[in-house]
């Protein structure tokens, strides 16, 4: 009897592996299908990241190149939701050059949803707030308001000689012993 059995035991191991190898195949696939069914593989999406760079017109202010900025970045950020339906967040920075300096002015970043129920550029923009003396539209813009225009003769609009502290964007007048304010106007608009 001992013979027979030492000539069995190869069988019986044989059968207990191909058991157990239908039993891991057979319960394995069953478990892969639930997994699945419960916790599917996330899709693989991403943030498109567009770069923009706008030239400053001859006598464009601050507030045109700001325009032209939304309108750029509002293009950049529908387009490239609409070229890939993959993208869940895109980001878009808008530069200008302006006498050789290149300055960023604003950044979009939002995503495809909050896009979708709000396509406002001006609602998911920042916008940086040294870009303005940056791009040396400050002191073009001082100079049109110096004391002397182009011929050298004073302006009128603004007094040559200084006054007493002030509020800001008021003068007082010269020879008036009253304490209010006169208003200077603003610049006029060409």
């Amino acid at each position: 009897m001992g013979e027979s059995l030492i000539q069995v035991m190869p069988l019986i191991f044989q059968k207990i592996r191909i058991g157990s190898c239908l039993f891991l195949l057979l319960s394995a696939v069953p478990m892969w299908l639930a997994t699945e069914g419960i916790a599917p593989q996330i899709v693989q999406a991403y943030t498109a990241r567009v770069d923009l760079s706008l030239n400053r017109l001859p006598e464009e202010n601050y507030e045109s190149i700001l325009t032209r900025a939304q309108t750029v970045a509002r293009t950049a950020v529908q387009r490239s939701l609409d070229k890939d339906i993959l993208v869940t967040d895109v980001s878009v920075i808008v530069s200008v050059q302006n006498q050789g300096t290149i300055v960023p002015v604003l950044e979009i970043a939002v995503s495809r949803q909050q896009w979708r129920n709000r396509p406002d550029p001006q609602r998911w923009a920042t916008y940086f707030r040294t870009a303005r003396s940056l791009l040396f539209l400050d002191m073009r813009q001082n100079r049109k308001n110096s004391p002397t225009n182009e011929a050298g003769t004073a302006n009128p609009a603004v007094s040559s000689q200084p006054a007493n502290p002030s509020p800001q964007g008021t003068q007082q007048p010269e020879n008036s012993q009253q304490s209010l304010p006169v208003p200077v106007p603003p610049p006029q608009k060409r």
